[in-house]
């Protein structure tokens, strides 16, 4: 049985995976800004000590062994170029922070252990169509975090391969949950809709078979690898 931090875990993409990943028989560690249940640890990314007491509280859960670490929650909010300077550089900061930063933090924790242990290790990335493509005029703080965050996946495979450490990434595109309703009705709804070939956004379920199969089922020889899920709105 494998045991999985799993950040994010309370809603959307984050909570279809724990399902999932726990239908398959994985012990999952929750992650939470607040805490939902008694299986979900609080961790409030914008405060700087949050990664490392989540790891440590998610590795004395665990029993002193944690074999993959899901990196899912990020914070997805407009910043427009129109505001204040303070309020534009906060908003970058915050979602750099809670996005790139914390996952970084957990990454390099996460290493250490396996290797201070010698044993093999596993992360998956939940990065975004974004860190590829761009995002909107208001967005360049998320596009420029998930961009980073997958730079800081393929860095990590070819860094561990031979450590038996690999790393995964998943670049969704537009999902069906709260965080992108809100952005497709700020963008026009429906409209938006034209620019993906599929002429649907993703359910988060669908996300979540992916990140179980990069977690549990993908070969060693895949570490390295970003699969996309936008619905042919963006292919490489």
């Amino acid at each position: 049985m494998k045991t999985i931090l799993l950040t994010g875990s309370s809603r959307g993409i984050g909570a279809a995976s724990r399902k999932a990943l726990e239908t398959r028989g994985a012990r999952v560690i929750g992650h939470g800004t607040k805490p939902a249940d008694q299986q979900t640890l609080a961790a409030d990314f914008t405060e700087m000590d949050a990664p490392d007491e989540l790891w440590a509280a998610a590795l004395q859960r665990a029993g002193g062994r944690l074999d993959i670490l899901v990196n899912n929650a990020g914070l997805f909010r407009p910043n427009p170029i129109e505001a204040t300077d303070a309020d534009w550089l906060n908003a970058w900061e915050e979602t750099l922070r809670i996005n790139l930063t914390a996952s970084a933090r957990l990454c390099r924790l996460a290493i250490r252990h396996w290797q201070d242990r010698g044993i093999s290790g596993r992360i998956v990335h939940v990065a975004s169509r974004a860190g590829h493509r761009g995002d909107s005029p208001a967005h360049w703080h998320y596009a420029a975090s998930k961009g980073g965050m997958l730079a800081l996946h393929k860095t990590i495979a070819r860094a561990y391969a031979g450590q038996n450490i690999t790393s995964f990434a998943v670049a969704p595109g537009f999902t069906d949950t709260a965080m992108a309703g809100d952005y497709l009705e700020s963008r026009g709804g429906p409209a938006l809709l034209a620019d993906i070939p599929l002429g649907r956004v993703a359910e988060p379920e669908e996300i979540a078979g992916i990140i179980t199969f990069c977690a549990l089922d993908a070969p060693a020889s895949m570490t390295g690898a970003t699969l996309d899920v936008n619905g042919a709105s963006h292919v490489r």
